[in-house]
């Protein structure tokens, strides 16, 4: 047994040795409609506090909601999406309680009558496949947002007052709840990871979210119990809030099946609570108990009429469902001759898509991987932004390739080229025009610069003519380095090899 902080741990073999981890995971997934869930205010991520507010989300006296037509369309399609059956009536309902961040003290959400119910799926870990039922998918709105001020990094611990910015109240939410999740042991924190990466590809795919996870448009709500090995019944659940990382679900899913079963194994009981995940720790921290069934005091929204998709409409809808995200992988994975290693690391940057596009743009596959995955994966990194934000897109990267292969530049060159269209300053052909930068493919200049290095380097020379070819490399080194990159070195090797026989 070991510490972490205040909370001992047992090591993660020996706690599932002893233990069976039972997941339940409840998905939030932020809708990218125009206006929130009921009122005309505008979703943007950011902004000045308070600016998108009306006194509908505000929920002030008189105020009457009216339900975002686009949402309900979302909700139905995300449904269908994840094999769940659809409501033929479905109504809104008031969940009661009062904290800061919800304007009206209630949020208007659904209760036992969701929009989308008893759904499956699969997802593969290490070439096994999990089944995972899915509960309900059902619609409501977002809180606003507490901003900590006096603590440590906008915490609420050591803060002396909050702040409420409640531009995001009312922004539409789909809340995707599955059935206990059992029978995953060892992999229960990597079957979570996948399953969160599943919902974020597919939201993705039906582009009804953007799916940043960073910017809080998918989260995820981790719950998890031990029971001893062999036994049925369920152990009390502790719930991680709002994790917004598939790396942190992983992290803090195997942080609490340790902490749960040192508390087990030395004959303490796990409190039946909420937590907070620590990025920079890995740990969690208690947050409120939940101990007591909380009584949310639900009842229908009086001032909505119920939602009564016909059977028409969703099977229109149903037509309109793009290929499954696991099935597109599989499928471009042979397409375009990827190693299964190389996809999961396409997908774990977020490149799947901007490669795709490249390819629709005219390049091959391979060549579009190492562009996203290198040089402009190393620019994204360095300013801080996402690999679909750089400032290039899959057209020029098609041109840039393009260019590539028909000599006008290399490769190095090329570096050169992203930087000049990164920089604003055209496609990669017009950069290549105002900077000089195509490569010299004319005997005469190419004749020159090979007369000099044979003549700066008589003893590499004599080594070609004694037959040692290799040594070629060295001159070829220095014309390229005297025409800044730009020489043909195939060209280049030719006429050393002609010049020394």
């Amino acid at each position: 047994m070991s510490t972490t902080g205040l909370d001992a741990v047992m090591p993660y073999d020996d706690a599932l040795a002893k233990f069976d981890p039972v997941l339940g995971l409840e998905v939030h997934v932020e809708l990218n409609t125009a206006t929130k869930m009921f009122c005309g205010c505008a979703v943007e991520f950011g902004g000045e506090p308070n600016i998108r507010t009306c006194p509908v989300c505000l929920g002030l006296p008189g105020s009457l909601p009216v339900v975002n037509g686009k949402a309900v369309e979302a909700a139905i399609r995300i449904g269908l999406a994840l094999n769940c059956n659809i409501a033929e009536w479905c109504r809104f309902a008031r969940k009661n309680y009062f904290y800061p961040d919800v304007p009206k003290n209630f949020q208007t959400s659904q209760y036992d009558e969701p929009i989308a119910f008893d759904g499956h799926v699969e997802v593969e870990v290490d070439g096994e496949t999990y089944a995972i039922e899915i509960e309900r998918a059902h619609m409501e709105e977002d809180a606003g947002k507490s901003l900590h001020v006096g603590g440590a990094d906008g915490r609420l611990q050591g803060a002396s007052h909050s702040l409420m910015d409640y531009n995001r109240a009312g922004t539409p939410l789909i809340e995707i709840v599955t059935k206990p999740i059992e029978g995953t042991g060892a992999k229960a924190p990597q079957v979570a990871r996948a399953y969160v990466a599943m919902i974020r590809d597919l939201v993705k795919a039906l582009k009804v979210s953007d799916a940043r996870m960073e910017q809080g448009s998918v989260r995820c709500d981790a719950n998890v119990s031990l029971r001893p090995i062999g036994r049925e019944e369920y152990g009390l659940r502790t719930e991680t809030k709002n994790v917004n990382s598939l790396r942190s679900i992983e992290r803090a899913l195997t942080y609490e099946i340790t902490r749960q079963a040192a508390l087990l194994d030395s004959g303490q009981r796990v409190h039946q609570e909420t937590r907070h995940f620590a990025e920079e720790s890995g740990t969690t921290s208690p947050g409120r108990s939940k101990e007591q069934a909380e009584d949310y005091r639900y009842f229908p929204e009086p001032d909505l009429v119920p939602v009564a998709p016909s059977r028409e409409w969703v099977e229109e809808l149903r037509g309109t469902l793009p290929e499954q995200p696991a099935l597109r992988r599989k499928r471009l994975t042979a397409e375009w001759g990827f190693s299964e290693l190389e996809m999961r690391d396409v997908i774990s940057a977020g490149a799947l898509d901007l490669i795709e596009a490249t390819v629709v743009a005219g390049s091959a596959a391979q060549p579009a991987r190492k562009w996203w995955m290198g040089e402009l994966s190393r620019k994204a990194n360095d300013t801080g932004v996402e690999l679909e934000d750089v400032a290039m897109t899959p057209v020029q990267v098609a041109e840039l390739q393009g260019l590539v292969e028909a000599k006008t530049i290399n490769d190095k060159l090329a570096r050169q080229v992203i930087e000049g269209v990164l920089a604003g300053e055209g496609d990669p052909k017009a950069v290549v025009e105002a900077r000089g930068l195509a490569v010299v493919s004319d005997d005469g200049a190419l004749s020159e610069a090979v007369d000099t290095a044979i003549e700066a380097n008589p003893d590499i020379a004599d080594k070609i003519r004694s037959g040692k070819v290799q040594a070629a490399g060295a001159l070829i080194g220095a014309v390229m380095k005297a025409m800044r990159g730009q020489a043909d070195a195939g060209r280049v090797r030719e006429l050393i090899l002609e010049k020394l026989g």
